[in-house]
This record gives structure tokens, sequence and C-alpha cells, in this order.
């Protein structure tokens, strides 16, 4: 009887808990929602750390962080979220931690998979970006497994960078841009209507400086399967972007908090997005200088 007046205790606790947070999103719905918000999950062993956990427990505990945030974006309406799961430059650490960290991440991207998991309660289609072929082959393969199995998902998107940094995106795009419009003189050339020894002159003299349009490189970035982030919420008190959506960010609002990633909350959301709805008018009148 306890154990049951308990339990009802609790989920009396929890409806009132999600009652609070659908008026607040209710409240919050009368500014502009934010589109797309992007996370650096920072302090992740600091915290694990401060706590006198073992090794690798703050991961754990930061993908339980990471599964309210999402509830919480979704619920809001946020259509995109995308994280900063694992840099290339994280490759770095110790081979043990690096492997210890493909496991965990092999671990989860196989529960996203799973039919109660939070991707399929809210219909998200999950994104891997990122250079994949530097992941270790089983993480690989789960990854591009649950690309396919969630690719009927369509009322919102998580794009997970792993093996990413902006460096190696912008090096990927403008490679991929043009061997693409070398590919197009190739095939003009082929069918005896192309550029031609004339053609090329031509290009040198009028078109050298827009031979590679924005289009092209934006096109092959990683990140092009979502729009520009809104917010791009930072932990740990640090400020810097860490070489992450650099080409994206240029307008988007930047939000620091000193909580590390595990201790991250609804009342941190909120107020990043208070700040936005703040701050709107004057990114977006920034953003159509353009």
């Amino acid at each position: 009887m306890k154990k049951d007046g308990r339990s009802r205790i609790n989920w009396i606790f929890e409806n009132f808990v999600t009652f609070l947070r659908k008026c607040t999103f209710r409240v919050l719905s009368v500014g502009p929602i934010p589109e797309h918000i992007a996370y650096i999950m920072d302090g992740n062993r600091r915290y694990a750390k401060k706590q006198n956990m073992i090794e690798g427990t703050g991961h754990r505990v930061g993908f339980l962080a990471l599964m309210s945030m999402l509830k919480y974006c979704y619920e809001m309406g946020v259509r995109y979220v995308t994280i900063y799961a694992f840099s290339i430059d994280n490759f770095k650490r110790c081979p043990e931690e690096v492997q210890s960290l493909m496991d965990l991440m092999q671990e989860k991207i196989e529960g996203l998979m799973e039919e109660e998991s939070i991707v399929n309660r809210y219909g998200v289609r999950v994104h891997f970006l990122g250079d994949l072929k530097l992941l270790s082959e089983p993480v690989r393969l789960a990854a591009e497994r649950a690309m396919v199995v969630t690719a009927n998902n369509s009322k919102a998107v998580l794009s997970i960078c792993v093996a990413y940094n902006s460096t190696n995106e912008i090096v990927h795009a403008v490679e991929k841009a043009c061997e693409e419009k070398w590919e197009e003189i190739s095939l003009l050339n082929a069918s005896g209507s192309g550029y031609g020894l004339i053609g090329l002159e031509c290009i040198e003299k009028h078109e050298r400086e827009n031979l590679i349009k924005l289009i092209d490189i934006e096109k092959h970035m990683y990140v092009s399967v979502a729009p520009d982030p809104d917010i791009l919420i930072r932990t740990s008190g640090e400020t810097r972007l860490s070489n992450f959506l650099l080409w994206q960010s240029a307008y988007c609002y930047l939000y620091s908090t000193p909580v590390l990633w595990p201790e991250i909350g609804f009342r941190h959301l909120l107020w990043a997005i208070l700040n936005f709805q703040r701050n709107h008018f004057y990114l977006e009148k920034k953003r159509k200088q353009l």
C-alpha cells in the first residue's frame, strides 16, 4: 500500500510538473520560438571528477541531460536540434578513453532505434554529421542504421555531430563544390558543347570570381540538413565555439551557462530562450543585412 501510495504521489507530481512546463511554453510562444537550437555539451568529465565518480560516468549522466533537453525542445516546438557529440580533436585523447566513448556512443545509438525511444516518441529524424569514416566500424554501422530507421520520421530533426569540426566541414564542402564544378565542365566538353579552350578563357576573364558560388559550398556542408541555428548553448562557462558551426553561427544568439552539462536543466533552456527573444529583433536585422 505504501509503495502504491508513493507511486501515485510521484505520478501526480510528474503530471503537475508537465502541466506547469506546458503553461510556460504557452507563455513563451507569445514571442518568437527558435526553430533550431545547437548545444556544445561541455563538462561531462569535470562533473564526474566533481562528484568523485569513476571515469566515464559523467558522459552517462550527460546522456540523461541530453534526453531531457531534447524532450523540452520538441515539446516547445523547436524543430531542429544539433549537438556536438564528438570532435575530431577528441581522437587525440588517450586510446582507452576514446574506445570507452565509442562503446558508449554505440550503446546509445542503438537505444535510439528502440520503439519507445525519444526519437520515435516525438517523430524525430536522426542525422549523423561529420567525417564518419573516422569512427570505429561498429559505431559507424550503428549510426548508418539509425539514419535509415528514422528516415521516415518528419516532425523534428536531431543532428548529431561526430568526428566533426567546422574546419573539416568547410574544407569538405569546398572540395565537393570544386569536384562538382569540374565534372560539370568535363561533361560539357565531352558533349561537344562545352567550354573548350575559348570557353575556359571566357571563364578566366568574366566568370572566375563566380565560378564557385556560395550556394555551391553551402549545399555540401554537413549541417545543410538544417537551417542556421537560432541559439547556440554551451555549458561549463566556456565562451569558445571550439570549432563548432563556425560557418552557420554568424548571426545566432550565443548563450553560455556556468553549469556543467550533466547539471543543465529546464531553467537554463528557459533563460536562453528568453534572452534570444529579447535580442531577436537585433539578430534578424543583422541577418537581413547580408
